[in-house]
């Protein structure tokens, strides 16, 4: 098994945290249904933009049924971040407001799909280790191919400072 070096973000311990409170402790116990439903949010899937909506204690999940099946959960994830962690209409703020909510998306996405208490399943010295990845947490190939980077990044980091 492959040790890791590096400490955590903050996001990362509250999405593991956020997991094993939901008994989600494996990759295939990731479920867009139980956690959409711990949260009382409607998942729908239609041929539209994705998007969410949160009107008084009514939340909502659109995923855009257009795209690729594999980007479904990737889409969940990230308009999962908008309802838990920002606020405000996204079209009326300032853009770098709004840039700073899409790159927190963006890293919730990769912590939520291949959260970090589960990195103990992927196969590192595997040759096509992004397509396990892929297959295990059903995500794409390139989500997989980002966060493998990203944590061999901050494994190479913590290791440089010893």
């Amino acid at each position: 098994m492959y040790q890791l070096a590096y400490r955590t973000t903050e996001l990362e311990d509250w999405v593991s945290r956020f997991y094993m409170n939901l008994g989600i402790t494996t990759p295939n116990s990731i479920s867009e249904e139980r956690i959409s439903r711990f949260l009382g949010i409607y998942v729908k899937k239609k041929p539209i933009p994705s998007s969410f909506h949160v009107i008084g204690r009514y939340q909502d999940i659109v995923i855009d049924s257009r795209e690729p099946f594999e980007k479904h959960r990737e889409i969940f994830f990230h308009e999962l971040c908008h309802i838990l962690r920002h606020s405000g209409i996204q079209s009326i703020m300032p853009s770098s407001f709004r840039e700073l909510q899409e790159w927190d998306a963006h890293h919730f996405t990769q912590y939520a799909a291949i959260p970090y208490h589960m990195i103990k399943f992927i196969p590192f010295n595997d040759r096509d280790v992004i397509k396990q990845m892929s297959d295990m947490f059903l995500v794409s190939p390139e989500l997989c191919e980002e966060r493998l980077k990203q944590i061999i990044r901050r494994n190479s980091i913590k290791q440089s400072l010893y």
